[in-house]
């Protein structure tokens, strides 16, 4: 009887047709790979790799949908080697012990392991084959969509090299989408279908060709734009909430505003909202912002940031939005000093490294008369009471500790007010203590 479409063969493998359309389109040569022109073009490593029929144990780190699958299949290929395949979101020690007895049991070819997800594995799993990479048993290769450095244990790291696969251009996506669909569904798609595609895929070949299976399957005909559209839904753009797209936009939005590209930071803002950050996240990281990079220069950022902050807590999505736009802006294009942060880290690495000197007498409070009897508050000179409201001279450190510079104001916004106040002081305690001599 021959098979039909969404029925599996006596053995349990599903047929050509019941397959998800990107398991059908992946790739059968290297010469069909699209992409990673960097890996694989002519004298790169890979390429050279595949020419040579050698492999090493190697982890290919990238987002979703850049090939990492399909690229270690076809290498174990060229490379005549045996594969065996786990994911390490369904597998245990024990599957990884299984996979080691296998390939010992083949010791005449070799076995490539391939660990998909590889950094869900924890410690104990990663150790697990860490000594039959060691003695040649199998080549390790793992695929990450996180940094291996944060993800994978450093002894299994140092004997196997990171290639870095980078998301498809977007006509690349184009080539992946008009190959599938004359090849696999054998159906028309119009030009601006394949744009609308392109655009909801993001750089993902696997996500472009689900939705033009989709697509397909809503036309009556040839796939057109609106299909494309229809079986889209909501894009979200690459972006994953704890991971390195996260720190890396966050990093991106922290850059921008210290270095006071307004448009650049409302980008970056625009993308974490769009990819589902958590808009309270971006609010605290604003308040940071205001403190590290602008400071004194501009105390209303501060102010501003905390404010947007409370705006969005009373508003949400998407009225507060608009509140954590105007902080980014305005963070963005105030004068800017670090002289706040730079001083403090100053401040906290001297405590740490110098004895814990008493509080003068002079400082001390003295709210009992026992307290002013032990001689607290004696001495202490009441600045309002003085000229300006200073006491020049007087020192506010401990009596056994030098004096310390800690904090420099720069030259932009308030600061260089303040730099000009505290010179002025400064000037007023050298004229009294030479008095006092």
């Amino acid at each position: 009887m021959p098979s039909q479409p969404g029925l599996t063969l006596d053995d349990g493998e599903p047929t050509t047709e019941s397959r998800p359309l990107a398991d059908r389109a992946r790739p059968a040569t290297l010469a069909d790979f699209v992409g990673q022109e960097h890996l694989l073009g002519a004298g790169r490593p890979l390429r050279t790799l595949a020419e040579r029929g050698a492999l090493h144990s190697m982890i290919f780190w990238g987002p979703p949908g850049t090939g990492k699958t399909t690229l270690a299949r076809l290498l174990c290929e060229a490379a005549g080697t045996k594969w065996r395949s786990l994911s390490a979101v369904l597998a245990g020690v024990k599957d990884v012990r299984a996979a080691i007895a296998e390939a010992e049991a083949h010791r005449r070819r070799v076995t490539v392991l391939f660990i998909d997800e590889v950094h869900r594995f924890n410690k104990a799993q990663q150790d697990a084959f860490l000594p039959h990479v060691e003695n040649g048993t199998i080549t390790f290769i793992g695929a990450t969509t996180e940094n291996p450095s944060f993800e994978v244990n450093a002894a299994l790291l140092s004997r196997a090299r990171v290639y870095v696969l980078k998301p498809l251009a977007d006509e690349q996506i184009e080539s992946v989408l008009r190959r599938a669909a004359e090849r696999h569904l054998q159906v028309e798609v119009a030009d601006d279908a394949v744009r609308e595609l392109t655009s909801l895929a993001d750089g993902d070949a696997r996500r472009a060709l689900n939705t033009l299976e989709i697509a397909a399957q809503l036309a009556a005909g040839p796939v057109q734009a609106a299909h494309a559209m229809q079986a889209g839904g909501q894009a979200y753009r690459r972006f994953d909430k704890g991971g390195d797209a996260f720190y890396d936009q966050i990093s991106a939005l922290h850059k921008a505003v210290r270095g006071s590209a307004p448009d650049a930071a409302l980008y970056w803002l625009a993308r974490m909202l769009d990819g589902g950050c958590d808009p309270l996240y971006i609010a605290r990281r604003l308040v940071r912002m205001a403190s590290e990079d602008i400071g004194n220069a501009d105390p209303r950022a501060l102010q501003l940031a905390v404010d947007a902050w409370d705006a969005y807590h009373r508003l949400g999505s998407p009225e507060g939005d608009l509140a954590l736009a105007q902080a980014v802006l305005y963070l963005a294009t105030t004068p800017k000093s670090n002289a706040t942060e730079v001083a403090f880290n100053a401040a906290m690495a001297y405590v740490r490294e110098q004895p814990s000197w008493p509080v003068p007498a002079r400082l001390r409070n003295a709210p009992t008369a026992l307290m002013g009897a032990l001689g607290h508050g004696k001495g202490y000179r009441y600045a309002h009471a003085e000229d300006g409201a200073y006491a020049a001279g007087e020192r506010y450190f401990p009596d056994e500790m030098p004096d310390q510079g800690f904090y420099h104001p720069t030259d932009r916004g308030l600061e260089a007010r303040i730099g000009e106040r505290l010179a002025a002081l400064r000037e007023r305690d050298r004229a009294a203590r030479d008095e006092s001599r």
